[in-house]
């Protein structure tokens, strides 16, 4: 078998089997396959396509490349949360510690930001002294005791997806759905979930700007988690503006806190985070209906119970938990600059990853996977799709630590909204659900 051959059959159109498919991918993890050969073969899947059994294969031959982690010594369905990825999208701070609380362990590897999306790890390092970086060992042991635990993922866990996503990040072939989808379940199943919930963004700052590419990805992951015998369901929700207000790492922990203290009770995070945690109940056998499952959240942050499940996680990962109590110990831009309306009316929309990409020049993301990031820049933003707006009204306010950098994100803030005299509708928060 040749790789040339393989990377040809593709290329026409033909359906790949399980035994090329293994031969390619882990020919490339071996070094048997070069980058050219695997950047033509992800050119080739990336304008033909391929079925949902050949996507199903990738998957698993993805999965097989490296260590699979076994929770089984954990009590309980363990549930799983993915987001596609978007700005403001700080669901995983709010909805991981109100799951646990409601008697879900939640054992979750999460990602860094990259580009105009934000990551949960560097989001979490925020907080001073707080380390991601635990053992499986570690990991298990903290679940075990507190019933949650956000940590990196280890160097082993699907080392086929790391080498294969280092050329899709350089050879535009970033957004093809059954490579996204690979890559997203084969590191899901590998992290050892029994079940998952998918949120699936779409929309202006989302990687599936259209509806119908967001729909097709979730079916394709949902049927892949069924084929894997995980409970999976997908939620394909809008990604048209930022989803939470703060972005940037500490103001995304400090507007987590804030939810998780019973503020912004109307915010689309807040419904968002209860939404994705309702499903991760229904799967874990806690509740039947999403509806029960949201007054079941809800109560958790009236209670006060589910910030004190954050607080118990910080403290086990050596953070300082009284960042729970007071915000001000989380790190703070040197300047504070407001962002005003250049005429009035209503807010019609944003260009969502301009906004993703503002926060990036202050400092708040990376470009590339070793770029250092500010913990203390970022945006907030203060009016969404459908506010109304008065001439010279801050839209919003930028932390920053570099007057230049600020100027930069400030023009680029303001390029990417736009005002109209007549009120649009706002979007729908949660469009569609798969799997259900």
């Amino acid at each position: 078998m040749l790789p040339a051959q393989i990377i040809l059959k593709k290329r026409n159109g033909k359906t790949l089997n399980e035994e090329e498919l293994e031969f390619f991918i882990d020919g490339f993890v071996k070094g048997e396959i070069h980058d050219y050969q695997m950047a033509a073969f992800l050119m080739a899947v990336y304008f033909r396509g391929m079925t949902d059994e050949e996507t199903a294969v990738l998957t698993r031959v993805m999965l097989n490349s490296g260590d699979i982690v076994d929770l089984s010594a954990i009590p309980g369905v363990k549930v799983d949360k993915h987001s596609t990825g978007g700005v403001g999208d700080t669901t995983t701070l709010v909805l991981a510690p109100l799951v646990a609380a409601a008697g879900i362990p939640v054992a979750k590897m999460s990602g860094r930001g990259l580009g105009h999306t934000g990551g949960t790890l560097d989001k979490m390092e925020s907080i001073p002294g707080l380390t991601v970086d635990l053992s499986i060992k570690q990991f298990i042991s903290q679940v075990q005791s507190i019933g949650l635990a956000i940590i990196g993922q280890t160097a082993d866990l699907v080392p086929a997806d790391k080498k294969i996503y280092a050329l899709r990040d350089v050879t535009g072939t970033i957004d093809s759905i059954p490579l996204i989808a690979g890559s997203i379940m084969s590191k899901k199943i590998a992290s050892g979930a029994d079940a998952i919930v998918l949120d699936v963004k779409t929309g202006n700052g989302a990687f599936m700007a259209k509806k119908e590419d967001a729909v097709s990805l979730a079916k394709i992951m949902v049927d892949i988690g069924k084929l894997m015998n995980r409970k999976t369901v997908a939620l394909i929700t809008d990604m048209s503006q930022p989803l939470g207000s703060h972005i940037g790492n500490a103001l995304e922990v400090k507007e987590a806190i804030e939810i998780l203290k019973g503020m912004h009770k109307n915010s689309p995070l807040y419904r968002l985070s209860l939404t994705l945690g309702s499903y991760m109940l229904i799967l874990g056998g806690v509740t039947k209906t999403p509806e029960e499952g949201y007054k079941i959240l809800a109560d958790l942050i009236k209670s006060g119970d589910g910030i004190e499940k954050l607080r118990q996680m910080i403290k086990a990962q050596r953070g300082n938990p009284n960042v729970t109590e007071d915000l001000s110990l989380l790190p703070k831009a040197v300047h504070v600059i407001d962002v005003p309306a250049p005429k009035g009316g209503f807010v019609k929309s944003f260009v969502t990853t301009e906004i993703g990409h503002a926060a990036l020049i202050l400092g708040a993301g990376r470009i590339k996977k070793d770029t250092p990031i500010d913990p203390a820049v970022g945006l907030i933003v203060n009016k969404r799709i459908g506010d109304k707006i008065e001439t010279g009204e801050p839209l919003a306010q930028i932390y920053a630590n570099d007057l230049s950098r600020a100027d930069k994100a400030k023009e680029i803030f303001i390029k990417s909204v736009k005002i109209s005299e007549e009120k649009p509708d706002p979007p729908k928060l949660v469009y569609e659900v798969v799997g259900e």
